[in-house]
This record gives C-alpha cells, structure tokens and sequence, in this order.
C-alpha cells in the first residue's frame, strides 16, 4: 500500500514493552510491518507553545505535501513518455522512499533539536518556502523556452497559411538576382488546385508561361512557385486574392534560412540543456522537500503525545507500513489503546473532542496517529 502510518503510544514500564505489545498485536495476521520512529528529545516549551504549534503544524505539513507533488509533477512532466523511471528518481538521501522511512533518523545538522520548537518549525518553512520560490523561477524560465520552442516549431510544421516556407523551398524553385522578373510562393486551397494551374497564368499580363510548380501539399493546401514580372507583382497579388489564391511574403535569402534552422537547433539544444539541470535540481529538492516533511510529521508526534499522554515525556513513536487488510488493522489499534480514551467513538469525525477540528484533524483515535501518503504522483496514483 502507499502510504504509511505513524503512531504513537504512553511507555508502559518501559518504551520496549509498548513496542513488544503493538508487534504481538499485528504480526500474527501480518496486518502490518513495523518500525521503530526515532525521534530525539526534544524541548517541550510551555503548554501554550505546544497547542499553538498543533495549529502552525498541520498547515505546514499542508504545504510542504503540496510542494512535494509539484516537483514530482515537473518531474513527471520532465520524462514523458519515461515514466516509468519516475520511481527510480525519487530518492531521499540517495535512497528509495520506504528505506528512508523505515530508517529514519533525525537530521540533527538541519534541525538541532536543542532548539526550541518553534524555532525548528520556522526553519523547515522557511527551507521550503525558499525551494518554492526557486521552482517558480526554474519553472518559469522553462517555461518561457518551451513556449518559444512550440511557437516556432508550429511554424514548421502548421498550415501552410502561416507555417514558415524555408524548409520547402530549394534554390532552383527561384529566378534569383534579375532587374526584370520574380518568383512568388502561393498557398492554393486543395480544392481549387485545378484552377490554379488553369488560370494563373492568365491572372495578368506579365506571367511567365508555365513557370509554375507544385511544390509543396499538406492536407489543406498546396504550394506552388510562379515567376513573373516585377512590375505586375502588385496587380497579381490583387488577382490571386480574388481567385483565393494566398501571395505568401517570402525571400529566398540562404544566410537567413540558415540563421533560422540555427536558431530553432539552438532552442532545441537549450531545452535539453535546461531539462537536464532542471531534472537534476528536482531531484535534489525532492530530497530535501521529503526529508522536511517526515520531520514536520515527526514534531507533529512529538507535539500531539506531549498533550495527549501528559509530562514527563515517555511515549513510543512507531512506524507502521499497513498490508492488505488495513481496516482490521485499524480495529486491532482501537481495541489495543481504547483505554487511553474508552470515551471515544474511535475515527468518527462527529466525535473528535471540541476544538481540534479547527487544527486540521480530520480522524481522532484514542492513540496519536499520522498517515504519510508516499503516492506524491499520478503515474504511482494509479498503480495503486
């Protein structure tokens, strides 16, 4: 399943025993594999701080899911038709997902967890907040290249009405560098073709006899050359537009056809440059984007059992990867910790104690629970 659940209970007469107990309950009928959640001592601070923080929490969890999904969309959106590579590129700490969450230990360098709590809050936001805005210029100077790209080659390859001429065109299609005569390019409709090479030369006085060529047809139209002279180019133009016969602007000009297909190479090899570095620093921020994540949900743990379970702090935080049959998982856990609240109609949101439906929680259960969804992806969505 994609998803794992982190929960929490009191110690008994010891953290060990409350490990033993939960391990004893669930792998019988293999409900569950299960994992101990290092989560180092941390300052508690005053009640205040701590019920302020399960407000602050819950939205930067929020958020910080949120930006993990736009990195994996661009990623996804990176490889294409590669897809299937997403998994392999979606590591934490050069390793895969569920490793780093089954070995989770917390990142002492990044957060000291001598701080004050709300002190490592506010650095995990602002770490995310900075990779946010980060995406945003990468996405967008990205973007803005994409776009040119498309642009330009729909010219290429769209309706002979606006598409660029160049690549269709050769030299000898020309009469180049006469004082007299000049070569026009015409976009005929399909079903007018037979009227063209009918009529054109009949359009005006000055057509050169049977100088015109099909050089070009698309679905739509086709693309014919005709040679005539200069001065009858205006009259002609007015002629053919009756006839709905379309004058394209076009010069045979070799040193800017170059230009072009050298411009369009250069787009096309900028894009690929720029995915490649775009591709790498996804990788990287997905990174640290998860790593900040598990730890809003490890201060979340910590937080929510302080308040639930009381001081001094003795609780086993414990990481559970739920197997087949997860509602009876679920009844074994209501029925392990319902002493801790006998009250309490387990997970129904009519029954969550007054007051914590305005911090986010959404399923109350008489022991600290936190679901981590690792499917951060459409492609894992639907293989799940």
């Amino acid at each position: 399943m994609p998803e794992f659940w982190i929960i929490s209970a009191p110690g008994d007469k010891t953290c060990s025993q409350t490990w033993e107990k939960l391990n004893a309950a669930t792998k019988p009928n293999n409900l569950s594999v299960n994992y101990k959640f290092h989560i180092p001592d941390l300052k508690v601070g005053t009640l205040d701080t701590l019920v302020g923080l399960t407000d602050d929490l819950a939205k930067i969890d929020t958020y910080v899911e949120g930006i993990l999904k736009k990195l994996v969309s661009y990623m996804e959106e990176i490889l294409e038709d590669q897809k299937d590579m997403l998994h392999e590129n979606l590591l934490v700490n050069n390793v895969d997902i569920q490793t780093y969450m089954t070995k989770f230990q917390w990142d002492m360098a990044k957060y000291p967890s001598r701080q004050p709590l709300p002190n490592i809050q506010e650095i995990i936001n602002k770490q995310v907040q900075q990779i946010e805005t980060d995406l945003k210029q990468k996405a967008s100077a990205y973007n803005s290249l994409k776009t040119n790209l498309a642009n330009l080659e729909r010219k290429q390859t769209g309706s002979l009405l606006l598409r660029s001429l160049a690549d269709l065109v050769k030299k000898e299609h020309f009469v180049l560098d006469s004082e007299y005569l000049a070569t026009l390019l015409v976009v005929i409709p399909n079903p007018l073709t037979k009227d063209w090479e009918r009529l054109y030369q009949t359009l005006t006085e000055y057509v050169v006899p049977k100088s015109s060529t099909k050089l070009f047809e698309d679905n739509e139209h086709s693309l014919y050359n005709v040679t005539l002279f200069k001065k009858d180019v205006d009259t002609f133009k007015k002629a053919a537009r009756e006839k709905k016969f379309i004058v394209r602007d076009f010069t045979y000009n070799e040193e800017q056809m170059a230009a072009g297909k050298n411009h369009h190479a250069k787009l096309k090899l900028d894009k690929r440059n720029q995915l490649t570095i775009l591709f790498r620093w996804l990788k990287i921020n997905f990174s640290e984007c998860f790593v900040a994540y598990i730890h809003v949900k490890a201060l979340r743990v910590f937080v929510e059992s302080v308040l639930r379970y009381g001081l001094p702090v003795n609780f086993q935080a414990m990481l559970l990867q739920p197997q087949k049959n997860s509602k009876k998982l679920r009844e074994v856990l209501n029925k392990m910790y319902s002493h801790l609240d006998s009250s309490l109609a387990a997970g129904s949101i009519d029954d969550i104690p007054g007051g914590l439906t305005s911090f986010g929680v959404e399923e109350y259960y008489p022991y600290v629970y936190f679901k981590i969804n690792i499917d951060m992806s459409d492609e894992l969505r639907k293989s799940s």
